[in-house]
């Protein structure tokens, strides 16, 4: 392989890079969210996650061993978005990049309605 051809793989992975930092920047409510869903584990987020995650088990972007996650120690992780799974599938208000699953609803719909609800955190 050239040196020409190795460069532009090189520039492009960067560019792939800097496109999931910017997303992960874009997302940091949602990020906050499978964070929070992890640590105050509920039965209907924990079962909606394990459906996400048997999905993600037949997705050729898992990444077990976390070579493409965005925080090193992530894994496993989404190699197309870079996201941890282990928060990434218990954000209801979180797709997947390639569509394998889509949000349950949005976060503002979901502050809505446990404000609604009188839902306090445990």
């Amino acid at each position: 392989m050239s040196k020409f051809l190795k460069r532009k793989q090189l520039s492009n992975k960067r560019k792939m890079d800097l496109s999931k930092y910017m997303n992960a920047f874009k997302n940091t409510g949602q990020i906050l969210e499978g964070i929070k869903n992890n640590v105050f584990k509920s039965e209907h987020i924990e079962a909606e996650a394990a459906k996400r995650w048997a999905t993600c088990l037949n997705c050729p972007f898992l990444d077990i061993i976390g070579k493409d996650c965005l925080i090193k120690g992530a894994a496993p992780c989404c190699s197309k978005c870079g996201c941890s799974l282990k928060y990434k599938t218990r954000a209801l208000s979180s797709d997947c990049p390639v569509g394998n699953w889509n949000a349950l609803m949005d976060e503002e719909t979901e502050d809505t309605l446990k404000e609604k609800i009188n839902y306090k955190e445990p």
